[in-house]
């Protein structure tokens, strides 16, 4: 294993990301509709960033093969849906493939079960189906044609990261009102760029022996450069119980967040650890119908709350009273 390299240098030795101009004025464009007071005088909106999915590590430039992390998406569009149920715009940086918003209960093996075949040969959605289906469909639209959801697609860990930097810089001019929730799970270790094989890396050459480099530290770069206002979650997944607590913590101060949310691999679907200004909340699920991401959400939405009115650079009462609340732009 190599060191962790400086992060200019990363961005400057990792391939460009496609469509970055395109990205670019999607971002602008999201942000400035969402980030100014309302024409109903409800007040200023809030904008969140969601990252969501895993980051692979391409061992090829021309990329046969490469590194994944685990992780199905499920809480990150899952999570997406109650913050725009809350009331806020949700920029959602999603893997490729990866669970997505209004769309989580489409079954593993196949969408299909949700159709059947009319008699004149027409495809429509099953009867046992065409409630969930009509509300997942009119969801989604009200948040995507509403102008209230952006999705940027990502499958690498150069890809992933351009795309949080990029996102982080457009959102710092709302300062307070932004929060970004990191729950994708991203690579610790990569192959630079400029070290990796062009082509697939043939077996008959023998046993892979491959040097990995440490995958810069955004998050101090996050917090003190790109977005120092924002309110900041991340997420520590780990599989020993003795040190969750313990290694959530570390990641509190060392990097400044506002929250993490602490979780373990045997039951992150059941329960979380929310770690905030030395104190510590277990959230869990009651029952199978349930998830458990609408409790999260509703604490970080009271959090983020009273972060922005505590703070001597947020807002004054008048301002306070015009914040848009819990729930007041619910989907339902």
């Amino acid at each position: 294993m190599v060191a962790a390299e400086d992060p200019e240098h990363f961005f400057a030795a990792s391939p460009p990301l496609r469509d970055a101009a395109v990205v670019a004025a999607s971002l602008q464009e999201f942000v400035a509709r969402n980030s100014h007071a309302s024409s109903d005088g409800v007040g200023r909106r809030r904008i969140v960033c969601v990252t969501s999915g895993g980051t692979t590590v391409p061992l090829e430039q021309r990329c046969v093969r490469y590194i994944d992390n685990f992780s199905s998406g499920h809480r990150g569009a899952a999570s997406t849906e109650y913050f725009l149920k809350a009331g806020y715009a949700v920029i959602f940086v999603h893997r490729r493939g990866s669970c997505q918003p209004f769309s989580r209960f489409l079954p593993d093996d196949s969408f299909l079960h949700f159709f059947d075949v009319t008699t004149y040969s027409k495809v429509q959605v099953a009867e046992s189906q065409a409630t969930v289906v009509k509300r997942a469909i009119g969801d989604y639209r009200k948040a995507t044609e509403g102008g209230s959801l952006l999705k940027l697609p990502f499958t690498t860990i150069f890809e992933y990261l351009q795309l949080l930097k990029m996102v982080a810089t457009s959102m710092s001019c709302v300062g307070l009102h932004g929060m970004f929730y990191l729950a994708a799970a991203v690579s610790d270790f990569y192959v630079p760029w400029d070290s990796m094989a062009k082509h697939k890396i043939q077996s008959a050459g023998g046993p892979l022996d491959m040097k990995l480099s440490q995958v810069p530290k955004m998050l101090p770069v996050l917090r003190n450069h790109w977005a120092p206002l924002a309110f900041c979650v991340s997420f520590k997944l780990e599989t020993d119980p003795d040190i969750l607590v313990q290694k959530a913590e570390t990641a509190l101060s060392k990097y400044r967040m506002d929250v993490v949310v602490a979780n373990l691999l045997a039951t992150y679907k059941e329960e979380v650890v929310i770690i905030s200004n030395g104190k510590s909340n277990t959230i869990r699920r009651c029952s199978k119908g349930e998830d458990l991401e609408e409790h999260i959400i509703k604490l970080l939405e009271k959090s983020h709350s009273k972060f922005i009115y505590s703070s001597t650079e947020g807002c004054s009462k008048n301002d306070y009273e015009k914040l848009i609340p819990l729930g007041i732009k619910s989907l339902a």
